[in-house]
């Protein structure tokens, strides 16, 4: 039975695992949608985020997992992985941390099932045999990984986790990434700023060139113009073709937690960014779903585009 505590959950028993990560996952949800005029919701979606910065390749899923269990990791490996690539030992008497890991096999192109799923099937392809069928993925399953700090050995490598040293090397990346980005930008003169107290926009181009245009107003804070920068780049990526003016203010949390994931990824100090997530009370949670999968990927997408060299060693196999 998953235990509960003011900070964290388990899943200690293996029968009843699978069905409370899911549970996990949907009553944080629940609770952060019927919370979101609550101080306390803006705080447990900061966490989150904290949480996402130090995995960004992780889903949403997965991240929150981690945060609900630990929430302090800052690096997980499988077990083997630890001792394997990194000579390190997961301590005696440390609990596993559960998250979805995905299963590849071999699928039948028809109805797409493992093999022995497609044996006890209706589905009647055989048109070829298993062993000449594609991966693919067909699921997900509870699978456990250790925080760094459960484990002992040899030092880890030293990692260098931001795209840039300083925050003006980030604003010459983040305007070098345009035109990967398929984004028009430009960064204003504060003197030549037609757009009042905005920091920056996103708006189209124009009819013929359809593509978005992000512009920023200059100024000496270039922390805050590059986190300016990633959220603009986040309109442009996740609200581009969005015409719906009562969906502005969601997006704004969006956009700003976007910002927030990739600026403490790259160093910046975030810590000020205000999350207003009364504009999701409205939501279902299968909506709001969605808003933390979107902001996941695109986080995910700048980060990626940000790192002139990948490191090729990874603390996690999803």
């Amino acid at each position: 039975m998953a235990t509960t505590s003011d900070s964290s959950v388990s899943f200690e028993e293996t029968d009843t695992r699978h069905d409370e990560m899911h549970s996990t996952i949907e009553a944080w949800i629940d609770d952060l949608v019927a919370g979101v005029d609550d101080a306390q919701a803006s705080e447990e979606f900061q966490e989150w985020l904290d949480v996402q910065s130090r995995f960004h390749d992780y889903s949403y899923r997965n991240t929150l997992l981690i945060k609900r269990q630990c929430p302090e990791a800052s690096r997980v490996a499988g077990y083997r992985t630890w001792q394997e690539e990194f000579d390190r030992h997961v301590t005696e008497g440390e609990s596993a941390i559960w998250i979805w890991a995905p299963i590849i096999t071999t699928q039948c192109p028809e109805c797409e099932n493992s093999p022995s799923y497609h044996a006890d099937s209706d589905c009647e392809y055989d048109e070829t045999p298993p062993e000449k069928w594609s991966e693919g993925l067909i699921g997900f399953k509870p699978a456990p990984v250790f925080n760094v700090s459960q484990t002992e050995g040899e030092p880890l490598p030293d990692l260098d986790t931001e795209a840039t040293g300083d925050s003006d090397d980030l604003v010459e990346q983040l305007t070098a990434a345009a035109d990967e980005l398929a984004v028009t930008v430009r960064i204003v003169p504060a003197e030549e700023w037609t757009h009042g107290e905005a920091k920056g926009i996103c708006e189209q181009l124009s009819l013929v060139d359809i593509q978005p245009r992000v512009e920023v107003r200059d100024r000496e804070n270039e922390a805050d113009l590059a986190r300016t920068l990633i959220h603009e780049y986040a309109h442009a990526l996740l609200h581009f073709d969005v015409d719906d003016g009562t969906e502005r203010a969601k997006r704004e949390v969006e956009a700003e937690a976007v910002a927030y994931v990739v600026g403490r990824y790259c160093g910046l100090d975030t810590s000020r960014s205000a999350f207003y997530l009364a504009a999701w009370e409205s939501d279902d949670p299968e909506v709001v779903h969605g808003r933390l999968g979107r902001i996941s990927t695109t986080a995910e997408k700048l980060i990626d585009i940000l790192e002139d060299e990948p490191s090729s060693i990874t603390y996690s196999f999803v």
